[in-house]
């Protein structure tokens, strides 16, 4: 393995070190998302890997490449949270120490189970660029072998065995969708496909709010951006590799962009409508090609990156795709102060077969005249035409009723 270079062959002997240490996750084709996409669809569940994420491929191979002397110092790491979960279990395979510096704001679920496979965790930082930089701090002072997220060689072609497995599992594919943070995933991935069949298409994916790679792929240089805003917490990279850079430039067909709106509504449908659990960046790639963005090809995988999302994301995610989807409506109304009518408001709710899923009834407030009362409700509703309907009735009704 070269310095600054990924070959197949590099990632054939990661294959190899990796044999009974990750899973070969499924490659499975989706009925409904084809439906949905105009194409067949088929999904690689890197979410159903160990650690629930991709990045064990990546870090074990690079622990297992290291020397005794190396290894006795033990490996230090920064990452947004799979990165991290992936370094402490293959140092915990190989008996040595390990240090993960995460940002502040990495999901509960992953720094616990960080610290559960046996690493010490440090939090630095708001995203994973400030992390990364407390790494490189901490490695200098200790002497531990710096596991880098992304931009290194035996962490790029561990993850390139994807591409090697997508290939054997469905010999005839014609495209691959391939999220992006720091660019390690796609570089490894597009490394091994287009080593073995360069006809198959390997695009990429990046949430509009932390676009490092696309601008770089786009503008024929490195380019690294001022912020990384995005709820795929674990693409959110301001500094993209340089290695994984020319790798991309080299052996990546395009580079796309989608919206978080869309990696949302992604990620609240694949829970609907087929019973998965993805986060944020795992969805992504699938999000670009429910929404337009990837060409037509029949045939086309999507990298299911991971499933380690917050279970408050998860919430989040599920009250805002309900509100956009026109399911969940929130009214305002104001009521004469008397018996009866508030009954009288529900009744309308019942009529048009509505779900009452909050009610607050304020009798007197700063804003409020005498003799009116307050309401305020949450509603379940089949979608925006139902809720249209629902808001008209009452309002030909006389309610004089406010969307919030």
């Amino acid at each position: 393995m070269t310095k600054d270079q990924v070959t197949l062959k590099d990632v054939e002997a990661a294959s190899k070190r990796l044999a009974g240490v990750v899973h070969k996750t499924p490659l499975e084709s989706s009925h409904i998302f084809s439906e949905m996409a105009g194409y067949e669809v088929l999904l690689k569940l890197e979410n159903m890997q160990r650690t629930g994420s991709f990045k064990v491929r990546g870090a074990s191979n690079c622990i297992q490449t290291l020397t005794k002397e190396q290894q006795a110092h033990g490996v230090i790491a920064a990452s947004a949270g799979n990165h991290a979960q992936g370094v402490a279990l293959g140092a915990q395979a190989a008996g040595i120490k390990a240090t993960i510096v995460m940002p502040e704001g990495a999901p509960l679920a992953k720094v616990e189970a960080t610290k559960g496979y046996g690493a010490e965790v440090v939090l630095k930082g708001g995203v994973y660029d400030e992390a990364s930089a407390e790494a490189v701090r901490l490695q200098k002072e200790t002497g531990a072998t710096l596991v880098h997220a992304f931009d290194d060689p035996a962490v790029i072609a561990g993850q390139g065995t994807i591409g090697l497995e997508i290939l054997e599992q469905c010999p005839d594919i014609r495209s691959i969708v391939v999220p992006i943070g720091g660019g390690g995933l796609l570089a490894g991935i597009a490394t091994a496909v287009k080593s073995v069949a360069p006809h198959v298409k390997v695009y990429g994916v990046q949430a509009s709010g932390a676009p490092a790679m696309y601008l770089s792929k786009h503008a024929g240089k490195w380019v690294e951006t001022p912020e990384a805003q995005t709820i795929a917490d674990g693409i959110a990279v301001k500094s993209p590799g340089k290695i994984t850079f020319d790798l991309i430039q080299k052996y990546v067909d395009d580079i796309f962009v989608v919206k978080d709106d869309d990696i949302a509504a992604t990620i609240l449908l694949m829970m609907e409508r087929v019973k998965m659990i993805s986060e944020g960046a795992g969805a992504i790639g699938l999000a670009a090609m429910l929404h337009g963005n990837i060409p037509h090809a029949d045939k086309t995988a999507a990298v299911i990156s991971g499933g380690n999302i917050d279970v408050n994301m998860i919430s989040r995610i599920i009250e805002n795709g309900l509100v956009k989807s026109g399911r969940r409506i929130k009214l305002l109304t104001h009521l004469t102060d008397r018996p009866g009518e508030l009954r009288r408001f529900v009744s309308y709710i019942e009529e048009y077969k509505a779900n009452i899923v909050y009610v607050y009834h304020e009798h007197a407030g700063r804003n409020l005249p005498i003799g009116q009362t307050q309401v305020e409700m949450d509603l379940e509703t089949r979608d925006h035409a139902h809720a249209e309907i629902l808001v008209a009735a009452l309002r030909r009704a006389g309610y004089r009723v406010e969307l919030l």
